[in-house]
């Protein structure tokens, strides 16, 4: 079972942006994160590109996504010291950006090629993009949601043109104490590709007419759902 810590850093203004040397002191932080298996930077896309839901804005300044192999093991490192109460706390740069935090269930899809490809255009292959969407809920009924959701969206999301990775993260309970703000989202979900053009090829494609079906098939829920392409850079223990 792995385990997803979610960290999102958002300015209410909608004007602040990351710097490339916040980006590598963020990363020399994660890296150090005890028991942590993999970390995941993300930060808007430096242009615009189509995709079908752009009317959801940029997303946040920057967010993160930090892998455990279980619940104590985050657990653990979710107390008022250490590093990640520091970024919680929006310390230095970071400061005067709205935080928030969540904790969720991994659930791992397979698809057809995971690998980004070596040796092409460096335009389609420069930096992977996430598409980050969440879904804040409540469903009516949860576990009918999950049914659905889980044993329809993702086999229809593998046949999305060269996605290399589908992720999707269910609510659990947790103990922090952290100082940004929990937040509870009934599912968040994640499509990698190899680039920001190759997400919106992909997701102009004529899958994306079988994901708007089955999303009017969804049990009932509220709260909507945001959608924000995102670069990603991949963050070992130990800043490896």
């Amino acid at each position: 079972m792995t385990i997803s810590l979610f960290m999102t850093f958002s300015d209410p203004v909608g004007e602040r942006r990351i710097e490339s040397d916040d980006l590598a002191a963020a990363a020399a932080l994660v890296g150090s994160i005890p028991e942590m298996t993999e970390g995941l930077l993300f930060t808007p896309l430096e242009q615009s590109v189509d995709h079908p839901h752009k009317a959801d804005g940029s997303g946040p300044v920057f967010a993160l996504q930090l892998r455990f192999p279980d619940l104590f093991a985050c657990e653990a490192v979710l107390g008022r010291g250490g590093v990640l109460a520091g970024l919680a706390a929006g310390e230095g740069r970071l400061t005067g950006l709205d935080v928030t935090h969540q904790v969720m269930l991994t659930r791992s899809f397979p698809v057809d090629v995971a690998e980004h490809p070596e040796g092409k255009d460096p335009k389609d292959t420069a930096t992977p993009c996430s598409y980050l969407v969440h879904y804040p809920g409540p469903a009516e009924d949860m576990n009918a949601w999950n049914l659905h959701y889980l044993e329809h969206h993702p086999t229809i999301m593998r046949t999305f043109p060269n996605v290399r990775q589908i992720e999707i993260y269910t609510r659990i309970d947790w103990v922090d104490r952290l100082p940004s703000r929990r937040v509870e989202h009934m599912q968040r979900n994640k499509l990698v590709f190899d680039s920001p053009e190759a997400l919106s090829r992909a997701l102009g494609s004529d899958v994306i007419k079988r994901m708007r079906a089955d999303f009017v098939q969804f049990p009932p829920f509220s709260g909507g759902n945001k959608h924000f392409p995102m670069l990603t850079r991949t963050v070992r223990p130990n800043g490896g």
